[in-house]
């Protein structure tokens, strides 16, 4: 499985706009780097029809990007030295150039730039599963589109990842066919042959390769630098799986795998190198490399893109939100990774509404192997390999090199895993004709296989020692891997039996019930909206998935088996290909709509889809279900949405749509997707949307709603007639009844057809609140107003009270080279780049904030913040994102703090720390009305004044809402800059 972490160091605010939550302000010290600049002029991508295919040869086209190049060289021009090193024309209207922080401030100060970011570097986020997916057989998607030679034919799929491994015969040549002719004409890429490693050579299968950095990625020697050639693996395999050929030959290890086919297998593939692996075994690279990818995507004329790469949870404006924005402006599928960050609330990356993000789960067939102990005790696990008879069986601790990390031993290191160990862990000694029993954890798992294989070791239990998925990899030898209920009492066995035993069976294929979502796949609800709009989109297969693979990296294998979040992204690149085939006028948006409006919320067993923890599975987890293509073909009735809807979403979130205006503003509620989400319904709340028959018949039928728990749903109309081509609005009333506040209930809405068809069916999930209010409201200057607009959940009383207004006391640490290394939270302490202050709370106080900002640090700055209970490794919070707005509240403080703030990149630098703590209001702030006499669900304006506040200061206060007797969790949050 490949664990990303993808983000964005924060913005330097271009025009006074704010970007990334990120006040506009100049960054103190200069410092040398690559940065992204993005003008407001539109790309080429943006300056044709919603849903047209650009064309870069067009003259109108040519002389647009010209006339953009000639604004671009002149802005450049006004920053003397800075270096340009990449361009953007065609999903972008900008550039990438190295200068000083200076210089990038200069440039961002300017009212004709969008936004100025400082470049990041980000990481990379099949086993026959077509059958799973109903693509084969006689009533198959594939026979429906005219067999497997059709299936995607005239549709170009471009991968972003780390290349490809053209001779792999998955991407063998396509037979002659038709469509060729039509490709070469709107066909505007390239093949670029590399200047290392074997000469890429394209065909009509794999048209185009181009190859986009290293940049600052810290790539392995071996990697084939200047080339579009896969080093990695992770870029033939997503390709393969989104489009590999028909009916290829799987052997690996002398195991044959019987047939592999990608996802839409008359496709063609143009490949983005813009991925380079790492020393680590994880792909990476940077974001301008990643922008320019994207922007040569769009303009060669590709009709998708699979981007298994996640971006960040906190923003919906980033350089790659908005290159994809453009993308699906000129009619470009995008299938984004969810991340593989795990189970945990609002890890869900990939949060723009304009493209569809993948969440992973498992397919029907499952590789078990049985282990026998000594005493009789059988477990099954999931394993490939064959038998291995009657052999001792020990844990790591009893056959471990003297004086190894217990950690380490434990986890069975290889010595190629970490060079600092020439041994290993392991003792071939004591391990020779064992079978080990080994945890899971921070190296790869077949990198343990392989320690035991050094050793001399004959087998391997690897054991999960919490909850995690269970993967049958390829291991070095026969390996059984166990859940923590398995693992416990073979770990006990193995501990206090004289002379223990095992034996491990030859592995079997069972079918089993599908699918279950993998653990390690990122969740809602989205950070970026607040659970106003639902991600992930959708669920497909991306546990264990076998397709082709880069020799170089695989042991000689042309086919292999990766998990991840990374792995899922391509089927559903792959389906969107057959859909755009089918029907070549579809928006994108036409054909997210299609894919999620006919996903199937419940598994193979026909009972809703459930988490390989064994919990039933909610839209934060599957999206609005498994992807069902065949059903997703036979739909016609969808949720379109355009460019002029994704400003107004954007200007709703208070971000700059890539226009640099707003002119209409909208509630993320209310975007025209095909999912509910309300992530503070206060009382009541109406939503609206619209739906489209992009059928040849007319569309009738009845909506069928099943409401959330304690949540009422009222639609109207309940009924729809539309005829060919027309659209049809209808609204959503939710009203809370029974449900507690703070919680999310889930229920979803179907509109079901009166003659035969797939329901359009869509998640709802909701979240009562007793008072709707926004989370924060900025205020300006010594002396000023500020309007908070409150919507209750009830009616009675409603009564505000104010905390502070407190100016921020700061300590601040020279703190120096940053190492990147993971904080140590269990023994906390200061070093050269940990700094640590202790902070006590004043009698009285009520709200504690501590407060990094990334306009106090230079923009490639990470640091991250660490809150503990004084002298203690008791830890309150912590917050650790990408860049350097990090924060960490506590309620009703008490005692000391000790707070720690770790430079985890940038440039040796001095870092400030800022605390407030607020009491009960000091006089200078005051709201009116305090109290008020509510209705529910009717919105309240206050109106905050201050006066007498010292000029030069943060300032912060906090409001906070009850009926009188009950305290709101919500509050409201009310920054002063004077």
């Amino acid at each position: 499985m490949r664990r990303v972490s993808l983000g964005l160091a924060a913005l330097v605010v271009a025009g006074g706009a704010v970007a990334a939550g990120a006040p506009a302000a100049a960054v103190p010290a200069a410092h040398d780097g690559v940065y992204v600049v993005m003008l407001k002029d539109q790309p080429a991508a943006a300056a044709v029809p919603h849903s047209a295919r650009l064309d870069r040869t067009a003259p109108s086209v040519r002389d647009y990007v010209g006339q953009l190049g000639a604004r671009k060289t002149a802005l450049l021009a006004r920053v003397p030295g800075a270096q340009r090193v990449a361009d953007y024309s065609y999903a972008g209207a900008g550039f990438a150039a190295k200068m000083t922080q200076a210089q990038a401030s200069t440039l961002a100060a300017r009212p004709d730039v969008l936004f100025v970011a400082p470049d990041t570097e980000r990481q990379g986020a099949d086993y026959e599963t077509p059958s799973y997916l109903g693509l084969t057989g006689r009533d198959g998607v594939w026979n429906r589109l005219g067999g497997t030679a059709r299936a995607g034919d005239g549709v170009i799929i471009g991968d972003i990842d780390s290349g490809i491994t053209p001779e792999n015969p998955a991407f063998a040549a396509l037979p002659p066919s038709p469509s060729d002719r039509a490709i070469a004409r709107r066909w505007h890429g390239s093949c670029d042959p590399g200047k290392t490693g074997p000469a890429i050579v394209c065909n009509n299968k794999l048209i185009g390769a181009k190859v986009f950095g290293p940049g600052t990625v810290d790539a392995v020697p071996d990697e084939y630098f200047g080339s579009p050639r896969d080093y990695d693996g992770h870029g033939t395999h997503t390709a393969s799986t989104a489009a590999g050929d028909y009916g290829v030959r799987m052997t690996v290890d002398g195991k044959d795998f019987g047939k592999f086919s990608g996802m839409a297998p008359a496709a063609r593939v143009a490949m983005y190198k813009a991925l380079w692996h790492k020393a680590d075994n994880t792909t990476s690279g940077n974001t301008s490399d990643l922008v320019k990818a994207i922007d040569e995507a769009v303009a060669d004329g590709v009709d998708v893109i699979n981007y298994s790469i996640t971006t960040s949870t906190g923003t919906v404006d980033d350089p790659v939100a908005y290159a994809f924005y453009n993308a699906a402006k000129a009619g470009v599928f995008v299938s984004a990774a969810a991340s593989n960050n795990g189970a945990g609330a609002s890890t869900v990356q990939s949060n723009y509404p304009w493209v569809t993000t993948v969440a992973a789960g498992t397919d029907n067939v499952a590789h078990h192997t049985t282990l026998t102990l000594g005493n009789g005790a059988t477990y099954v696990g999931v394993g490939l390999g064959s038998a291995v008879p009657s052999a001792p069986v020990a844990l790591p601790a009893q056959v471990g090199l003297p004086g190894a990390d217990p950690v380490k031993l434990a986890q069975c290191y290889s010595k190629e895993w970490d060079p600092s160990l020439p041994g290993g862990v392991l003792d071939p000694a004591k391990v020779k004709g064992k079978i080990v029993v080994c945890d899971r954890g921070a190296n790869d798992r077949v990198d343990k296989s392989r320690a035991v294989a050094e050793a001399g070791g004959i087998g391997m239990v690897l054991v999960n020692p919490g909850p995690n998925t269970l993967n049958a990899d390829l291991h070095a030898v026969p390996t059984v891997h166990l859940d923590p209920a398995a693992g416990a009492p073979v770990k006990a066995y193995a501990a206090s039996t004289a002379n223990p035993t095992a034996a491990l069976s030859a592995s079997r294929d069972d079918q089993v019930t599908a699918p279950l979502v993998a653990s390690f796949s990122s969740r809602g609800p989205a950070q970026a909206t607040g659970g106003d709009l639902l991600k992930p989109d959708l669920l497909a297969p991306g546990v264990d998935m076998l397709a082709a693979v880069a020799p170089v990296n695989h042991k000689g294998r042309q086919f292999d088996f990766e998990s991840g979040t990374s792995m899922a992204t391509p089927h559903v690149a792959g389906l969107a290909a057959l859909l755009a085939g089918a029907h070549p006028d579809w928006s994108p948006m036409a054909i997210k709509s299609a894919l999620m409006t006919t996903a199937n919320p419940q598994g193979t067993d026909g009972k809703p889809i459930r988490t390989d923890s064994g919990a039933e599975a909610t839209p934060f987890d599957r999206g609005a279900g498994q992807v069902t293509p065949g059903a997703a073909l036979a739909s016609g009735l969808v949720y379109d949405s355009t460019a002029e809807d994704w400003d107004a979403f954007l200007c709703g979130q208070g971000s700059v749509p890539p226009s640099g205006r707003c002119s209409a503003s909208m509630p993320a509620t209310d975007l025209n997707v095909p999912s509910f989400g309300v992530g503070s319904l206060a009382g009541t709340q109406t939503v609206t949307r619209t739906l489209t028959n992009l059928g040849r018949q007319a569309w009738a039928g009845r909506v069928s709603v099943q409401e959330p728990p304690g949540v009422t749903v009222r639609v109207q109309p309940s009924i729809l007639v539309v005829p060919p081509g027309a659209k049809q609005k209808f609204t959503v009333t939710f009203t809370r009844t029974t449900a507690s506040y703070g919680q999310f209930v889930f229920g979803s809405l179907a509109w079901r057809p009166w003659t035969p068809g797939p329901d359009v069916r869509s998640p709802i999930a909701v979240r009562p609140a007793q008072v709707a209010a926004p989370a924060e409201v900025r205020g300006n200057g010594t002396t000023g107003t500020a309007t908070v607009s409150v919507r209750p959940g009830y009616s009675g009383t409603l009564a505000t009270t104010v905390d502070g207004p407190a100016p921020a006391t700061e300590n601040s640490a020279p703190l120096k080279h940053a190492t990147g290394a993971t904080f140590p939270l269990t023994a906390p302490a200061a070093n050269e780049h940990v700094a640590k202050f202790t902070v006590t709370t004043p009698p009285g106080t009520r709200y504690a904030r501590f407060a990094t900002f990334a306009a106090d640090v230079p923009p490639e700055t990470d640091v991250d913040l660490y809150v503990y209970h004084a002298g203690t490794a008791d830890l309150v919070a912590q917050s650790s994102l990408t860049g350097s707005n990090e924060w960490v509240a506590q309620d009703a403080p008490s005692g000391a703090y000790d707070v720690y703030v770790d430079l985890s990149a940038g440039s040796d630098q001095t870092v400030r720390v800022q605390t407030w703590m607020l009491g009960a209001a000091n006089g200078t702030l005051s709201v009116d009305p305090a109290k008020v006499s509510a209705t529910n669900g009717k919105p309240v304006d206050l109106t905050t004044r201050w006066t007498g506040l010292d000029p030069g200061r943060r300032y912060l206060a906090r409001l906070s809402y009850s009926d009188g007797s009950t305290v709101a969790p919500t509050s409201t949050l009310l920054p002063i800059t004077t």
